[in-house]
């Protein structure tokens, strides 16, 4: 009897001190938590509206940053206690703050290249075109090539009487840089136009016969005008790699390092915190990462692999797979495919033929077969597959290959969250395959309303207004619909796609079939969490959520309420990413507490 009293007071006394030290971590807990809540903020934003994107959260006053996170966010007064004597104040003074602009598709060194050449993109004809390069040949020695981007025919107040395929002759061109290649490409990418010297080093004469997927334009008598499309631009890869290879190791990477701070530059400029990179080698990847653990990657990238084989990839993907840990600036985890070219340079692969060029439906720029085996690679290594399509039929086939190598392997296609990107034409049977498969809409709503004026030219009135960037149809079948520029083929001005995106607002003037319009909250979506989400980065970037990036954009208005005719004149004033400000626009009228 005594001893089972023992061993119940033994018992009672094991429960006494586990009880009384689970009340004591607990209340441990509970003081570390008030201890939390009560620590200074590093930086305070208040004083306007902020836009968390967040559903649960809404539409508050102010929000506070530690570090590189977010770690309060509500009302200015609740906000208010957390500024402590070292607290950096943002006054908002009624302008709007949101999440960082995430751009999801762009090319980030070409937009730094962009920078370095001649810019084409507001050129109004072709008489200007040569003018330009006129002035750029009187500053070159000769020998020197002249590069230049931008050029749109379709966007031009007139074109030269001798055109082929709608674009002009180089004749003129060759007049004024006889002795400087010229290579200028088109703003789509998909496309150049080269003066006869640039021909004559890449080999190119008039009997060349056109590689596959790519087109040598010729006159009718059978002379190549200059205009090179798609994989036609290739031939002069092996002179540039010569002409480069004038360069220094050391000449290459600081070309290199400047064309990563232009971009950054620009990026900041126009809100943009992070930048969806469709398309970079192993060798561009190696030089991100070395920027950043210089901490000289100033914009937060998502780099998609590109041009490597299957065999390659196959080998090394594993050992390029960086996923995002702790105030990450790079992420590599999907590859990009392209299985066709562009509208405007008559190589988006349609299911018909071109009304304006009837003997071709458009080019496959990569084989079905190869896009199809990188599936498979990718699945077996966790990665995402991006895959350029532009055409009806490019969409439709890409659309088949997913769910054909899902099929074929078992596996769940929603979890893998594979994209199409631009998906700008598709057959109306395709559209709730999209929201059926889990495939991501990655578009640039821009592209519909630059574009808009001459895509009828292309396609024809009924079939333009039946497949162009339907978004409406894809919301409503609840496809993922994610949004960006293609910068350098668009500007990377988030505002402008915003724009593009609510109103359907062409550069005449005129809606480009406004019926798929989005909502003002759809299009933030579309820019900042449906972006993360397409890089599996929701939890960490996208919304002004407690425990995410620091990331934020302030406006000088609200793009949630603003006239729809005022937000082209929404300007980014500030841009902070990981807590730090990293662009003012007015730095000297800007006033931090």
């Amino acid at each position: 009897m005594r001893l089972m009293t023992r061993f119940f007071s033994i018992i009672f006394y094991i429960f006494l001190v586990l009880g009384c030290s689970q009340e004591s971590q607990q209340q441990g807990n509970i003081d570390t938590k008030q201890q939390q809540e009560t620590v200074a903020a590093d930086v305070v934003i208040m004083g306007g509206k902020v836009a968390t994107v967040d559903p649960n959260l809404g539409n508050v006053e102010a929000l506070a940053i530690n570090g590189y996170q977010i770690t309060a966010v509500g009302s200015n007064e609740e906000i208010s206690s957390l500024i402590g004597s070292e607290t950096k104040i943002v006054e908002l003074n009624g302008r709007f703050a949101m999440p960082g602009f995430i751009e999801g598709h762009g090319h980030y060194l070409s937009l730094g290249r962009s920078k370095q050449i001649l810019d084409l993109n507001d050129v109004k004809n072709w008489n200007e075109i040569v003018s330009m390069v006129a002035v750029a040949v009187d500053k070159a020695n000769p020998g020197d090539w002249i590069f230049g981007r931008g050029w749109h025919q379709d966007k031009w107040d007139s074109l030269p009487d001798a055109a082929v395929d709608g674009v002009p002759i180089n004749d003129t061109l060759n007049e004024v840089s006889a002795e400087n290649p010229v290579i200028l490409g088109h703003a789509s990418g998909h496309a150049a136009f080269w003066n006869d010297l640039a021909l004559e080093v890449a080999g190119v004469t008039d009997d060349t016969p056109n590689p596959e997927g790519g087109t040598i334009v010729r006159t009718p008598d059978g002379k190549a005008t200059g205009l090179m499309r798609e994989t036609a631009q290739r031939l002069i890869n092996q002179a540039r790699r010569e002409y480069d290879g004038r360069l220094t190791p050391e000449q290459e990477e600081s070309l290199n390092r400047e064309r990563a701070q232009l971009a950054a530059d620009e990026a900041l400029k126009y809100g943009v915190t992070s930048f969806h990179d469709a398309g970079a080698s192993f060798e561009t990847i190696d030089f991100f990462k070395q920027l950043e653990d210089e901490g000289k990657l100033d914009i937060r990238l998502y780099a998609m692999v590109r041009r490597i084989s299957n065999e390659m990839m196959e080998k090394a993907l594993p050992q390029y797979k960086m996923l995002p840990e702790g105030n990450d600036f790079l992420t590599v985890r999907s590859i990009k495919r392209q299985i066709d070219g562009a509208l405007g340079a008559h190589g988006a692969w349609l299911l018909e033929p071109y009304v304006d060029l009837p003997e071709t439906s458009g080019l496959v720029l990569e084989k079905i077969e190869d896009i199809e085996r990188t599936a498979e690679i990718a699945v077996r290594h966790g990665f995402q597959v991006n895959t350029h399509a532009i055409g009806d039929r490019a969409n439709q086939e890409t659309l088949d290959i997913y769910e054909r190598t899902w099929n074929q392997l078992n596996v769940d296609g929603k979890q893998l969250r594979w994209r199409i990107e631009h998906a700008q034409h598709i057959d109306p049977l395709d559209v709730p395959r999209f929201g059926e498969l889990g495939v991501i809409a990655s578009i640039q709503a821009v592209h519909g309303t630059s574009d808009g004026p001459w895509i009828p030219s292309r396609l024809g009135d009924e079939r333009a207004e039946a497949t162009s960037q339907p978004w409406r149809d894809l919301f409503n079948t609840n496809a993922i619909v994610t949004n960006g520029t293609d910068v350098p083929v668009e500007r990377i001005n988030p505002i402008a796609s915003y724009y593009s995106s609510v109103s359907r607002t062409m550069n005449n003037g005129l809606k480009f079939y406004p019926k798929h319009v989005m909502t003002r909250e759809e299009a933030l979506q579309s820019y900042t969490i449906n972006n993360a989400f397409a890089a599996f980065e929701e939890n960490i970037k996208g919304s002004l959520t407690p425990g995410k990036y620091a990331d934020v954009v302030i406006l000088s208005q609200d793009l949630l309420t603003v006239d729809e005719d005022k937000i082209p004149g929404i300007t980014v004033d500030i841009t902070i990413i990981g807590g730090k400000i990293k662009y003012i626009r007015d730095p000297s009228g800007e006033k931090l507490n």
